[in-house]
């Protein structure tokens, strides 16, 4: 087993949101020097269950292994069919797995991504579950710096607490990048009230909820939104049982996706 691969890989899996728990059985698993290899990570989101299924493959010249992609399915609480989406890793910023969760969940993500060309940029990811791909993932619309969307100037048109401690508001922007669904303390004629608010960059604004995940301008509920990405998740089950596989191993990517790091936390 080459030791410095596995010292890579191992920190490869730590910092895309899989902690330090898998370390021994990647070892193992390298150890035996198959061509390819799955690892499994369960986590648990309040009541949704998300397991990931992390896929390495073997290069065909050397002694070495690459952490190709992973696969999370996402069974949610009250739903039939579990929501499922591969993320791919490349160089530079991977997606989480709590970036993962929430970007299935259907908020967006900031991340720095790199170009085929290898210029890095910067652009917010969003699921659209109207549409698929033709390897059975749904596709990402990107908001790259140029389409416009400011979320600080989209925040300071609300009165909320933290942004007026400088440390908060870093706090609170960072996590709203990470596609966090964020508790805010909004000053109302006297009154702090708690509520909750999320990035959204396709309309360029924030999306706020009250107390109970309502929309305040009543467009849409956090419940319809849930509803939303139920309905992909059967509709993709469906797909998935019309769907005959003669694939036994780990998907292995033949077009790499732009998918990136950073372990994603709550304020």
């Amino acid at each position: 087993m080459n030791e410095k691969n596995f010292e890579y890989l191992k920190e490869q899996v730590k910092y895309t949101g899989f902690g330090e728990a898998l370390e021994s059985q990647l070892k193992e698993k390298m150890q035996k020097e198959e061509p390819n290899f799955t690892l499994t990570h369960n986590t648990q989101y309040g009541n949704d269950t998300a397991t990931a299924t992390l896929n390495f493959n073997k290069s065909k010249e050397s002694d070495l292994y690459f952490f190709n992609s992973y696969k999370v399915e996402l069974q949610k609480e009250n739903s039939k069919e579990a929501l499922e989406q591969t993320f791919y890793i490349n160089k530079g910023s991977n997606i989480t797995m709590k970036e993962a969760y929430n970007l299935m969940e259907g908020r967006s993500v900031n991340k720095d991504l790199t170009s085929k060309e290898g210029e890095v940029y910067n652009s917010w990811v969003q699921i659209d579950f109207k549409q698929s791909e033709s390897n059975g993932n749904f596709k990402l619309n990107h908001y790259h710096q140029n389409y416009g969307y400011d979320l600080e100037a989209a925040l300071s048109k609300h009165p909320i607490k933290e942004l007026e401690t400088p440390k908060y508001k870093e706090d609170l922007i960072n996590s709203l990048k990470k596609g966090n669904l964020q508790s805010a303390t909004f000053q109302k004629e006297g009154n702090e009230i708690k509520q909750y608010i999320e990035a959204s960059p396709q309309f360029k604004t924030i999306n706020v909820y009250d107390s109970n995940l309502q929309r305040i301008d009543n467009r849409q509920s956090k419940k319809e939104q849930q509803s939303e990405v139920q309905q992909a998740s059967e509709k993709q089950g469906s797909k998935k049982q019309n769907q005959t596989s003669d694939d036994d191993g780990p998907e292995v990517p033949k077009e790499a996706k732009k998918k990136r790091k950073s372990q994603s936390s709550s304020i």
